[in-house]
């Protein structure tokens, strides 16, 4: 959990409880749980048989370092962990429920991460429509921050008319993240990204630039990042450090 990254996920649900809620720090139970969620899956996304990775945020990936055996019980440890802290955030029962309901299908299968990571998988080296490639982006990378956004707002006991609002939120900046990331692999080093460039034309996976085009794509990106806040006009001045984290997401270099 110490070996970097940039802990979006946390972050946007500390600041979607603060747009309801001064005191945001229950919600660094549902943060933490997600954050576990996330490290899990690029624990196990890493392994051979999987991506193959050797490298992650600069560093030796869990099976490089200390065997596949210990990487595969640390992901499956850090799941199990995440629903326990979820359980102990200081909030009514009706809102944890409501959290580990949303965590839980944005990790599972059907439209989640994992069914997302399955048809990533079964699609390398082939020819993908646009839809099929809209799936694996929003199942695969989408799902988990449209939830570190919806469980941030569930968390801080928000209007169900704003959860839904801020749901279309996280979707759609979670949408526009991976194209970025898509385009990263393809425009930048590896000691920029912290992990092995090019690594998806290599796999034959299935990125926007692959079937789109690099120009195509940063302005798919951008206007996902457009429709994303709009969404958060209605809350003005309270919504501002969200609306820049949206914004980072898409202009970020690394």
């Amino acid at each position: 959990m110490f070996a970097g990254g940039k802990r979006i996920r946390p972050i946007l649900c500390l600041e979607t409880a603060r747009i309801f809620e001064s005191d945001s720090g229950p919600a660094l139970y549902p943060g933490c749980a997600i954050e576990f969620i996330h490290t899990y899956s690029l624990i196990h996304d890493d392994l051979p048989a999987l991506d193959n990775d050797d490298l992650r945020r600069g560093k030796p990936t869990s099976h490089k370092k200390f065997g596949e055996a210990t990487a595969i019980l640390a992901g499956d440890g850090l799941l199990t962990l995440a629903f326990e802290t979820i359980a102990a955030a200081p909030v009514a029962a009706e809102r944890r429920v409501a959290m580990v309901t949303e965590i839980a299908t944005a990790a599972g299968t059907v439209n989640g991460m994992v069914g997302g990571q399955v048809a990533d998988l079964e699609s390398e080296g082939k020819k993908v429509g646009p839809e099929t490639l809209e799936y694996i982006h929003r199942s695969k990378t989408a799902a988990l921050i449209r939830a570190s956004v919806t469980s941030g707002a569930q968390c801080a006991g928000a209007p169900a008319e704003d959860v839904a609002r801020l749901r279309r939120f996280g979707e759609t900046i979670g949408w526009a993240f991976q194209v970025t990331d898509d385009i990263l692999d393809v425009e930048e080093s590896s000691a920029a990204l912290g992990k092995t460039a090019g690594k998806d034309i290599a796999q034959q996976k299935a990125t926007y630039p692959a079937v789109f085009g690099l120009q195509q794509s940063h302005k798919i990106a951008e206007q996902l990042s457009t429709k994303a806040i709009a969404e958060l006009q209605v809350y003005g001045e309270r919504a501002e450090r969200l609306r820049t984290i949206a914004e980072f997401l898409v202009l970020r270099r690394a």
